[in-house]
């Protein structure tokens, strides 16, 4: 290879990368898969970088990364598999009735970190509406949608283009576009999804920082009326991969003294993830001592209080994604925030 080559590919590799975090957000939102959204971006550069010799140059590169992003997602999703929460599958359990009933992965919406799908933006209005497009609440509305739509209004809606920018990139009309924007408008406005009236200022307001500092205090100290005082009557409480899913406060609380009991002692980390606050939950680990992972949990916050939250609980996958280490020494009050 010659130096003039090699510099070539090196800058194709640059300017690809480039638009890596935004890609993996627009692939995230179509799928609903942490992993599935990476791998649908690394074939997307791949296949960019082999045809990259037949790019003409009529459209921007980036417009051209989002339509061959486009057609790999849509090829993927011709399985018809929607990722769901327990709430979207089953009834709420009562507490006296609960199980822990795991379904496969490819079941569940999966968490993803802030970092890898909202690119920095100085514009906050953007950011703001890049939050929430990823927030659990609106990734299950999306998942309602069938595949094409679901791009349509991703693209329209939470990215701003325009429609005849979206036409050419799915190679169809404007009305086209409009119509699919319309029809996907009308679906997600007769869905009431859970967590939608979810509202997390960015950053933190004042109270929002409070109620957290609170809830981690009554977490870590295992104070059930405390924690009960943090959370809305109507506060939900999932835990995938098991499709159990909790209403209320009274019966959220009495699981985690039964069937949860073995989280009293843990630590919390902070996280960002899918636009909300969060945090690595690692629980005491009686056999090698110190703390080991259990869970990723997710907060949803609305008019003071905790209406929503979620465990993702297959740690192997979501601790290193999120950057965390598997294990904390018992000395350890602390640990960097992951990515």
């Amino acid at each position: 290879m010659s130096d003039g080559t090699a510099t070539q590919t090196t800058d194709l590799d640059v300017r690809l990368e480039k638009h890596r975090v935004e890609l993996t957000g627009y692939c995230y939102r179509m799928l609903g898969s942490s992993f599935e959204a990476e791998d649908a971006v690394q074939d997307t550069m791949v296949r960019a970088w082999r045809s990259y010799d037949k790019f003409e140059g009529r459209s921007s590169l980036r417009s051209w990364l989002y339509r061959i992003a486009t057609n790999v997602c849509l090829d993927m999703l011709t399985a018809g598999n929607k990722r769901a929460r327990p709430m979207d599958l089953t009834e709420s359990t009562p507490l006296a009735q609960a199980a822990l009933s795991p379904r496969p992965d490819n079941t569940w919406l999966e968490p993803m970190p802030d970092s890898r799908v909202l690119p920095t933006t100085d514009d906050p209005a953007e950011a703001a509406v890049a939050k929430e497009s990823v927030r659990l609440a609106f990734m299950a509305a999306l998942q309602q949608l069938p595949p094409k739509q679901r791009a349509v209004l991703i693209l329209r809606e939470v990215l701003a283009w325009k429609a005849n920018e979206v036409a050419e990139l799915l190679g169809t009309t404007v009305a086209s576009v409009n119509s699919a924007l319309q029809r996907a408008r009308a679906t997600l406005a007769e869905q009431q999804q859970p967590g939608a009236e979810a509202t997390v200022s960015d950053p933190l307001d004042d109270e929002q920082r409070k109620l957290l500092d609170r809830y981690v205090a009554a977490f870590e100290g295992y104070d059930m009326t405390a924690l009960t005082a943090l959370l809305h009557e109507d506060a939900i409480m999932t835990m995938p991969p098991f499709d159990l899913w909790l209403t209320g406060h009274d019966d959220i609380s009495g699981f985690m003294t039964t069937l949860g009991s073995a989280c009293e002692g843990s630590r919390l980390v902070p996280v960002q993830v899918n636009g909300l606050p969060g945090f690595a939950q690692y629980k005491p680990d009686p056999e090698a001592g110190g703390y080991t992972p259990w869970a990723v949990q997710v907060l949803e916050i609305s008019d003071g209080r905790l209406t929503g939250f979620h465990f993702f609980l297959d740690t192997k996958r979501w601790f290193p994604l999120f950057g965390l280490p598997l294990h904390l020494e018992a000395e350890t009050d602390q640990v960097q925030e992951g990515v």
